[in-house]
């Protein structure tokens, strides 16, 4: 195949994602239904590639829309389809609509990864369009795993939400999501009775939606910023940030909990930070590395951002971090320990309030551990 020289728009190419917290709820469909918007502005739109997946709605939303034929790739004895980048960056459309955005392509394929298909369009001056579910989002995906107690292998990097300039969030209600699954309007009958059992669970929907509506306003958050940064206008006031201090203690979880009900209440970013010292490779006490993995897994699970620092001082990396990240709202822990115990060692948090200002810390009592006998 000849090789397609691209030229470079003088404008950057705009990227819009359109996400949803679970298979069915019409990210596709609307996706579409503005896609034919923009044709009645004059605007020339193809699609790159579009997934029906059986529901006939979708399917005839998209009349006559101009399709972009799909490349065959043979692979181990078949042929494969997937979208044509080559064939969409000679057509050069104003937009093109590319389904499915998590996917990963047949070997063989221009990219690994169809979302390195799009930032491809993107560098040529193409508008993308796109939709994806919620769960693929790489930082979440160990979230959605426990949740939903399945494996999520397909994941998108956070770092191509940050590069969108809209983030549409299509939101149904829990009710109606499971009443179009019932209906047969996202799988197969045979299939409907075990989704609802595990995946469409009440619980994960839940955790999937909130999670969805949390990703749309922080991108709104961010863009809001961003332009008035750019505008020179003064800036809106500075979103909360919770930081956790974990450590590798029995009964951290009780901070976590505390974490996450202060972030909420705040309506800000949390983040669980663990601070490790160089020469600690968990070899030495493997309960204690254990809990720290069930500790920051517990943290994902109730939105935070897990962060491992390295430092020989664990008060520096804290001190450092809390006024790099700008956070706001601190939360340690205060084991049981003597006067004396803490005149020879030091303690990290009489040491961060001596150091931090402007920052409010709330301190959680732990538990003593019980003597066995």
């Amino acid at each position: 195949m000849a090789e397609i020289k691209v030229e470079r728009s003088p404008e950057p190419a705009r990227l819009r994602i359109y996400i949803g917290a679970a298979p069915g709820v019409g990210k596709t469909f609307h996706m579409l239904e503005d896609a034919h918007l923009k044709r009645k502005q004059g605007l020339d739109i193809v699609i790159g590639l579009v997934e029906p997946h059986g529901r006939a709605e979708t399917a005839s939303k998209i009349g006559d829309i101009e399709v972009v034929p799909l490349r065959v790739i043979p692979y181990r004895g078949v042929e494969l389809k997937e979208m044509d980048v080559d064939a969409i960056l000679a057509r050069r459309p104003h937009t093109v609509i590319v389904d499915e955005l998590a996917h990963t392509n047949v070997p063989g394929s221009k990219n690994r990864k169809r979302y390195e298909d799009v930032l491809e369009l993107l560098d040529a001056g193409i508008n993308v369009m796109t939709a994806v579910n919620i769960q693929h989002l790489e930082t979440l995906n160990d979230a959605v795993n426990r949740s939903a107690n399945t494996v999520i292998r397909e994941t998108v990097p956070d770092s191509f939400f940050k590069r969108a300039d809209e983030v549409v969030n299509v939101d149904v209600t829990v009710e109606e999501l499971r009443l179009r699954l019932r209906e047969g309007k996202i799988y197969a009958p045979e299939k409907v009775e075990q989704s609802l059992a595990n995946f469409f669970r009440k619980g994960n929907l839940n955790l999937l939606r909130e999670l969805s509506l949390r990703t749309t306003a922080e991108q709104v958050s961010k863009r809001a910023s961003d332009y008035r940064r750019t505008q020179g206008l003064e800036q809106a006031p500075i979103p909360e940030k919770v930081m956790v201090c974990l450590s590798t203690r029995p009964g951290t979880e009780r901070l976590l909990r505390v974490g996450a009900r202060v972030a909420g209440r705040l309506a800000g970013n949390w983040y669980a930070v663990y601070v490790a010292r160089p020469d600690d490779k968990g070899h030495n006490d493997p309960e204690a590395h254990a809990r720290l993995q069930d500790y920051q897994r517990m943290a994902r699970d109730l939105g935070a951002q897990v962060v491992n620092l390295t430092d020989k001082n664990v008060s520096d990396a804290l001190i450092r971090y809390a006024q790099q990240e700008s956070i706001s709202h601190v939360i340690f822990g205060q084991p049981v320990r003597s006067r004396w115990d803490i005149l020879l060692r030091g303690s990290v948090l009489n040491r961060f309030l001596a150091e931090v200002r402007d920052v409010s810390v709330q301190v959680v009592p732990m538990q003593k551990p019980l003597r066995r006998s």
